[in-house]
């Protein structure tokens, strides 16, 4: 385990921001003090010295689709356990979503959220709240009331179900307009999807499982980016999937329409063929698609149709897992691996450079989160008198993933024993370390 310094000044030498020239970087009191040419800045005794050789410097990650737990399965994962994770992955900030038990549908649930994350310290947690009471999908949760509670919830999701309702989907839309919210939809059309197991395609036919339309995520995106077109109002698609859903955020975007989108990593990388050994770890809501597909989603998020890569990092019990296909659990892990599988798909692709990297994975979810403002800002630019939210990663870095060996507290990662480029070497949360030498800093997770 790596020790905490004595210290909350550290100088970074020779690090490159965002792939570029190399600096030296000076960061105090909780934001970026100076930044001067490399080999120009010295510690004065009081800065601990990180030898920022061969790192490239990006904004601190934000994860705008994050399963934490708790309350209520601790037994796959808690706060503290979720959000020290993301700072290995190289996280500042993470949206917790509402599936929780209690769900967070009230503002006592999502305020005791927030705390839970504020008391562990290693990533600022945001926590999303449900769009429906208990997601049943029948009456609005106190949206309001979240929103203007001490955790300021600025995000709203069902996500795990579908706002199928098109009416209930309509107010939602037009609620959190007064407080400039974003109701971020799991597009999935619960009729089409009915005892589905995976992707409907020829696998699913070869293999007997019962497919998964892409049409049942289609056909929520096109209803709901109408409806936010008519009411004026911000919409956000979970992990998009599929080609026709590329297509029509694209649409959307160029009527004018006010949509964000995310893809998740495995998505980026994984395809239904997986499928075929019948591994539970391959298993997700929405299901792994075609290589088509894959193409087309790297290819929307390199062109900025689709605006964010969120890892929807879903742990379970090993029970939840480790059983047969159909009855396992859906879902896979994916903040200690998000950044690599990013770097391996779209950055050694020549698809995207590390300032796009920056874009998708830091400003763009802050943005979309609202919260890039104030002095708790994330994804901010790495400037002087900028908060210091700061990850540090060697891209010339290769690992084989090793799920037992991660600090989530399950081991359902779908890479396990791939080879994966990158590794996060520092993570710092307003200018503490919580992050060093590619290991948390003991005691870094104290506020």
């Amino acid at each position: 385990m790596t020790t905490a310094g004595t210290t909350d000044r550290y100088l970074l030498r020779g690090v490159a921001p965002l792939g570029g020239e190399r600096v030296d970087m000076l960061l105090a009191g909780g934001v970026i003090e100076r930044i001067a040419p490399e080999g120009t800045l010295w510690s004065d005794g009081d800065a601990q010295v990180v030898d920022g050789a061969g790192l490239v410097a990006l904004p601190g990650l934000v994860d705008l689709h994050t399963h934490l737990r708790e309350p209520g399965r601790e037994d796959a994962e808690t706060i503290r356990s979720g959000t020290r994770a993301a700072a290995a992955g190289g996280f500042t900030a993470v949206h917790a979503m509402a599936n929780t038990t209690p769900v967070q549908d009230t503002a006592g649930v999502v305020e005791q959220v927030w705390r839970i994350g504020a008391e562990a310290g290693w990533v600022d947690v945001r926590p999303v709240g449900a769009v429906t009471v208990g997601l049943d999908g029948e009456h609005l949760a106190e949206l309001g009331s979240m929103a203007h509670s001490a955790a300021r919830v600025r995000v709203f999701s069902d996500d795990g179900r579908c706002v199928s309702d098109p009416i209930l989907m309509r107010r939602a839309l037009e609620y959190v307009k007064a407080f400039d919210g974003v109701v971020a939809q799991h597009a999935q059309e619960p009729r089409l999807t009915e005892g589905a197991q995976m992707n409907e395609g020829v696998v699913s036919a070869e293999i007997g499982l019962a497919g998964w339309p892409a049409v049942a995520e289609e056909a929520i995106i096109a209803r709901d980016v109408l409806l936010a077109e008519h009411v004026g109002s911000r919409l956000h698609v979970c992990h998009l999937s599929t080609a026709g859903s590329v297509d029509l955020v694209r649409w959307a975007k160029g009527r004018g329409i006010d949509v964000t989108a995310e893809v998740t990593p495995h998505h980026l990388l994984l395809t239904d063929d997986l499928a075929r050994g019948y591994d539970p770890r391959y298993k997700v809501n929405p299901p792994l698609r075609t290589a088509a597909d894959v193409e087309a989603v790297r290819e929307g998020l390199a062109d900025g149709t689709i605006d964010v890569v969120a890892t929807d990092h879903a742990p379970h019990t090993r029970e939840d897992k480790d059983c047969e296909w159909a009855a396992a659990a859906f879902g896979m892990t994916g903040l200690e691996t998000a950044l690599s599988v990013v770097q391996h798909t779209m950055v050694d692709t020549g698809r995207m450079t590390w300032v796009d990297v920056a874009r998708v994975l830091s400003s763009t979810p802050a943005r979309i989160g609202r919260i890039d403002t104030g002095p708790h800002a994330h994804g901010r630019p790495l400037d002087v008198g900028e908060p210091a939210n700061i990850t540090l990663v060697d891209p010339s870095a290769v690992r084989t993933v090793v799920p037992t060996e991660q600090h989530t507290a399950s081991a359902n990662s779908p890479f396990g024993g791939r080879e994966l480029p990158g590794r996060v070497v520092a993570t710092f949360l307003r200018g503490r370390a919580t992050v060093l030498d590619g290991a948390p800093v003991d005691g870094g997770g104290a506020s």
